[in-house]
């Protein structure tokens, strides 16, 4: 049998990055986007905008794993340059929100997808579907690693290839029958640049699984070539999705019929096509939606177990090596399913859009702080120009969401402070490994 290392390939780790991006963001995110700017030109900015930046990040985050080879992404970047504080911070966030919550809103997406395809799922109780789908995601991975891994890349390639078809066709549809003014705007508003860093944050969300190959890079053979080379390519195919498929969901439909509406895709498909369309339309996006749910469901329990391993979580969430991070990814279904049950879609995807890109923001950061500290420059080309475009861009589109919506920037402080204190507690019960045998960078 195949070691874990060789079951992440390049092309394991593209569909690792996809499937983790490609999810309920992608399908829900201009509808709200298109009511708050009013200007289907600014949401599309918007998604090249923030697509260039994920690119960014993308080149910041392979200088990373350059220099630390191990699983756990952020967690164990700030911890290993920063501060263990600022890494158990990170990883807690992580685990409270990061990969629940995102979890949480890609099932609840699916659930409503899904159900409106198949009518008689509707009798279902609420949040049913979402929690099942969120289980049988997490018992997929517990398994072995080698069937999560491949199940994962099929499921990715089937959603690619269908996704590409419809948006093809959907194209033709548009460009040949629409008449003009069906696709000009119908309440066009001034802009707004408080309102448009909001949008980026939002989109911001759908781009954030650029990063989800390094939360396996311990399992990755020549992970410092391999996995950068995943996160480029993936964030690079990422984005052309993301900007065909919202091409298609913005243009394919009258504006007063997509504004504000979580359930665009759907909209659409009637729009250009019959019931059959939108119902497979629906299902596609629902395939979309299970590999972002697997996809996460891979990743996250990496960073719990990388933080047992450290001594900042109990020895009960580490990872033997060659085998699933069992209990670490029963751990996330279940603060994933409560998360279900407590959650509402948009309010979700403000809150995750926020808290992780300043994560992501942190985490980039540390490049600066090991080159100033110990004189460590990167080898890289693209050094300090990209690291630097995506902190500054990152900070810049959260404080002015912020400021836009404070409610988001508030929500984070219980959890930092949580975070904090149970950093403290970990202290002083468990003696955690010193960090300074890993800090070569």
């Amino acid at each position: 049998m195949n070691s874990p290392a060789r079951l992440f390939s390049t092309w394991s780790l593209i569909a690792l990055v996809v499937g983790n991006a490609v999810g309920a963001g992608i399908y829900t995110t201009s509808g709200f986007a298109l009511a708050d700017l009013g200007s289907r030109e600014w949401v599309m900015l918007g998604w090249l905008v923030a697509g260039l930046v994920a690119i960014a990040g993308a080149v910041s985050y392979g200088m990373l794993v350059r220099h630390i080879t191990e699983s756990g992404g952020e967690y164990v970047f700030l911890s290993r340059a920063i501060h263990p504080l600022a890494g158990f911070i990170a990883g807690w966030v992580s685990l409270l929100a990061g990969f629940p919550g995102a979890i949480a809103f890609a099932a609840l997406a699916f659930e409503a997808y899904l159900s409106s395809a198949v009518p008689w799922l509707q009798q279902l109780p609420a949040t049913v579907m979402a929690i099942t789908v969120t289980v049988c995601a997490g018992l997929l991975h517990a398994f072995r690693v080698s069937t999560g891994v491949r199940s994962h890349q099929n499921l990715v390639l089937l959603m690619l290839i269908i996704l590409v078809l419809l948006v093809l066709a959907a194209s033709f549809v548009i460009v040949s029958t629409v008449p003009a003014n069906e696709i000009a705007p119908v309440t066009p508003s001034p802009f707004n640049l408080f309102a448009f860093a909001g949008t980026l944050v939002w989109i911001s969300l759908s781009y954030s699984g650029f990063n989800a190959a390094a939360y396996v890079a311990g399992e990755v053979e020549q992970a410092r070539e391999t996995v950068p080379r995943g996160m480029v390519l993936g964030t690079v195919l990422t984005m052309v999705l993301c900007l065909a498929v919202n091409w298609v969901l913005l243009y394919g439909a009258d504006a007063s019929l997509i504004q504000g509406r979580a359930d665009i895709a759907a909209v659409v498909a009637d729009s250009l096509g019959d019931s059959t369309a939108r119902q497979l339309v629906q299902v596609v996006v629902a395939i979309s939606l299970l590999t972002s749910i697997t996809a996460m469901a891979l990743a996250g329990p990496r960073v719990y177990a990388k933080m047992a391993e450290d001594g900042a979580l109990p020895a009960l969430f580490k990872q033997r090596h060659g085998h699933p991070p069992r209990s670490s990814i029963a751990l996330q279904v279940a603060i994933s399913v409560l998360l279900i049950s407590l959650s509402d879609l948009r309010g979700l995807m403000s809150y995750l859009g926020f808290t992780l890109s300043l994560c992501l923001a942190l985490a980039v950061s540390s490049l600066f702080v090991v080159h100033w500290r110990r004189g460590q420059r990167p080898a890289s080309a693209w050094y300090p120009v990209a690291p630097l475009v995506f902190v500054v861009c990152t900070v810049l589109f959260a404080v002015l969401s912020a400021i836009h919506q404070p409610l988001q920037a508030l929500a984070l402080l219980p959890v930092v402070g949580l975070g904090t204190l149970a950093y403290w507690v970990s202290v002083h019960r468990v003696r955690i490994n010193s960090p300074q045998q890993k800090t070569e960078f």
